[in-house]
């Protein structure tokens, strides 16, 4: 597993996060909260979720649906969501046009549900970001116009 921020005692800074997750790792970071600033109405938390395994995340939620958690690795930045049963239909007509990887992904996920699952995806360029938003709008119905 690669290096997360795994200190639960210790909160990150902002600072300290953008450090840890590279240049690279931040601009996706902005990247992505802009997209879903854009679409939803964006609630942040910065968490500690999931054990001692998973580390320090940003949790985005749209008022109380939860879209994804956002984990800080050493260098990138790796969304952990999960896509509902009543949802596989919508990424059934979107798999063509998804990435080979995110398609992996899909194919791969951990179940939930009846047909559903959870997906961990380390975001490593601007079509894999631009996947995971198609994701984002795949669970969550924007409120906004875009």
């Amino acid at each position: 597993m690669p290096e997360r921020m795994l200190d639960k005692k210790t909160q990150p800074t902002m600072e300290e996060i953008i450090k840890y997750i590279g240049k690279e790792g931040n601009s996706f970071l902005e990247k992505f909260e802009k997209a879903l600033s854009d679409r939803y109405e964006l609630g942040k938390e910065l968490r500690f979720p999931y054990g001692k395994d998973y580390g320090w995340s940003y949790k985005y939620s749209h008022k109380t649906k939860h879209l994804c958690d956002l984990f800080f690795e050493k260098g990138a930045i790796v969304a952990f969501f999960q896509i509902g049963t009543d949802k596989v239909a919508k990424v059934k007509a979107e798999y063509d046009a998804l990435l080979p990887k995110s398609k992996k992904l899909w194919d791969e996920r951990y179940p939930c549900g009846k047909e559903g699952g959870w997906l961990i995806y380390q975001i490593e360029s601007e079509e894999e970001l631009s996947d995971v938003i198609k994701f984002m709008a795949i669970k969550q119905k924007s409120s906004k116009i875009v």
